[in-house]
C-alpha cells in the first residue's frame, strides 16, 4: 500500500516550493500542472504565502489535510528537520530529490545514515536521496524536475524503468520518446536509502500496466531478495538490466555517484542468469531490448525467415543470425514451388529470400502469406524492406503488419534510415512492429525474442 502512494498520491507536499524558474521545485509543480495531475499540490515554504496561486504553508505541521507524499528539494543539511515534521504529521511517504549525502563522503554519509534510521524507526518510506523520483503515466504524476519542453514525456505504454542514475533516466526518457516506446512507470531512486529495486520489482510484478521492466543498475540492495523477486517476476514478465560498475574504475565511479558499493560483476552476472533476466551491454542495447519485448511476443523456436528486396542485406543478416545461433533454415521445397508460381526466375527464393529491386509491396505480402502465415515452418521473421525503389510504397507497412498479426509470430523490421524511410519506420511502430536501423541491431533484438521463448518454454 505504501509503495503505491509513490505513484498514485491524492495529495503531495512540495518542500521548498517556489516560483523561481531556477529552482527545481518550480519545474516539478509546473510539470504536474501540464500533465493534468488530479490530486492536490501543497507548497511548503516559510518564505511564501502562495506559489503559482496555491496556498503555501510554513511547515508540514501547519497543513490540515492528510498528505500522502512529500517531495523534498532543499539543502541536505535541513532534511532531518523536515523528516521530524513527517513524524509529527503522520506522513509515511517521502521522495528526497536533494543531493549531498553518501555520494559526497563522510559528512553526507552521516546524514544519510540518520535518514535510514528515521525511516526504519518510524515506518516512513523513502525514495532517494539524490534522485529524480517517479513518473507515472497512468496517474499523470511526476516529480521529475526537467521541463517537458526539454525532455519529451513518453506516451503511455507497458514498460517500466528503474534507474539509480538520474542522467541515464533523462537520456532513457528522450530515447524512449524518440523510439515511440510507451512507458507505464519510471523510478529514479539514487542513493537508495530505503526503497530499492527489489521492493520496486515486487510492486511492479503485480502492476497490470507493467509488462516489461528495464533496470539501470550500479549495485543491488539485497541480493537474496532481488533474486527471489526477479525470479517470480520473470515468469510472467520480461526483465532487462544494464549493469554498470563492472570494472574497478566503474566501481569507484559508482561509489562517488550514488554511494553504491558495486561488488563483483561475476556474482551479478550469475544472479541475472538465475533470475531469468536479459542482460545487455550498453544503453543502445537496453533501449532495443525494451522495445522489442514491449512490442513483440517471444519466439517459439529459432528458425528465422529473412525477407528483403536487397540481397546484400539478406546476406549480412544471415551471417549475423548464425553468430547468434539463429537458424536461417533453407526454404522448404513446397514453399519454394508455391512461390515460384508468382515470381520471375530471378527472385531468390532460398532463405534469405531476395525479391530484388524489381519487387513491390504486394510481393512482400505474397511471401509472408505463403511462407509465414499459411505455413508453420518458420518461427519468426526479419524483414528488410528497402524503400527507395519506385515500386515500394508506404502500403508495405500495412501488408507486413497484417501478415505479422495473422501469423501470431514475432516479426522485426530493419530499415536503413533516410527521410522517407523514417516516416515508414514510424508507421510500422504505430502498428506494433519494432524497427531497427541496422542488421546487427535487428538480429540482436530477434535473438532476445528467441531466448525469451526458450526461457518461457514456448
Amino acid at each position: 500500500m505504501y509503495i503505491d502512494k509513490f505513484f498514485n498520491p491524492q495529495s503531495v507536499a512540495i518542500i521548498g516550493a517556489t516560483e523561481d524558474p531556477q529552482n527545481i521545485t518550480s519545474t516539478i509543480i509546473q510539470n504536474l500542472f501540464q500533465m493534468g495531475f488530479k490530486g492536490s499540490v501543497v507548497p511548503v515554504n516559510p518564505h511564501h504565502d502562495t506559489v503559482f496561486g496555491l496556498k503555501c504553508y510554513p511547515s508540514l505541521s501547519d497543513i490540515k489535510e492528510q498528505i500522502d507524499l512529500s517531495v523534498i528539494a532543499i539543502s541536505s543539511s535541513h532534511v532531518i528537520e523536515i523528516l521530524d515534521q513527517h513524524i509529527e504529521s503522520g506522513i509515511k511517504n517521502c521522495i528526497i530529490i536533494s543531493g549531498g549525502f553518501a555520494e559526497i563522503g563522510d559528512k553526507g554519509e552521516a546524514i544519510e545514515e540518520n535518514i535510514k534510521r528515521i525511516s526504519r524507526e518510524n515506518g516512513i518510506r523513502i525514495i532517494g536521496p539524490n534522485c529524480l523520483g517517479v513518473l507515472d503515466n497512468y496517474s499523470d504524476f511526476s516529480t521529475f524536475f526537467l521541463p517537458w519542453s526539454k525532455v519529451k514525456r513518453p506516451s503511455k505504454g507497458y514498460l517500466s524503468i528503474l534507474s539509480q542514475s538520474g542522467s541515464y533516466s533523462i537520456s532513457m526518457l528522450d530515447m524512449l520518446s524518440l523510439e515511440g516506446i510507451g512507458v507505464s512507470k519510471f523510478v529514479s531512486y539514487g542513493n537508495r536509502a530505503d526503497v530499492g529495486e527489489s521492493e520496486l520489482i515486487e510492486y511492479l510484478t503485480d502492476d497490470e500496466s507493467t509488462k516489461v521492466i528495464g533496470i539501470y543498475m550500479e549495485s543491488v540492495d539485497d541480493g537474496r531478495r532481488f533474486i527471489t523477486a526477479s525470479s517470480r517476476c520473470s515468469r510472467d514478465k520480461h526483465m532487462v538490466v544494464l549493469k554498470v560498475g563492472r570494472e574497478d574504475s566503474g566501481v569507484d565511479a559508482a561509489r562517488s555517484h550514488t554511494g553504491a558499493i558495486a561488488g563483483k560483476y561475476e556474482v551479478y552476472k550469475a544472479a541475472f542468469k538465475k533470475s531469468g533476466i536479459v542482460e545487455v551491454d550498453n544503453l543502445e542495447e537496453f533501449i532495443d531490448a525494451c522495445k522489442v519485448l514491449s512490442m513483440q511476443k517471444p519466439a517459439r523456436g529459432n528458425r528465422i525467415l529473412v525477407l528483403t528486396n536487397g540481397g546484400g542485406f539478406g546476406v549480412a543478416v544471415s551471417d549475423l543470425c548464425c553468430a547468434k545461433d539463429l537458424d536461417v533454415a533453407s526454404t522448404p521445397s513446397q514453399i519454394k514451388e508455391s512461390l515460384s508460381n508468382h515470381f520471375p526466375e530471378f527472385f531468390i527464393l532460398n532463405n534469405p529470400i531476395d525479391l530484388t529491386g524489381s519487387s513491390g509491396d504486394e510481393d512482400f505480402g505474397t511471401v509472408l502469406q505463403t511462407a509465414f502465415v499459411d505455413n508453420d515452418y518458420f518461427d519468426a521473421a526479419i524483414v528488410i524492406p528497402l524503400m527507395p525503389p519506385q515500386t515500394m510504397t508506404e502500403r508495405v507497412v500495412d501488408i507486413i503488419s497484417q501478415s505479422a498479426d495473422e501469423s501470431g509470430k514475432p516479426v522485426v523490421v530493419c530499415t536503413i534510415s533516410g527521410e522517407y524511410t523514417k516516416k515508414t519506420k514510424e508507421q510500422f511502430e504505430l502498428k506494433g512492429i519494432p524497427v531497427f536501423p541496422s542488421p546487427a541491431r535487428a538480429v540482436k533484438a530477434m535473438s532476445i525474442l528467441v531466448d525469451r521463448g526458450k526461457a518461457h518454454g514456448i
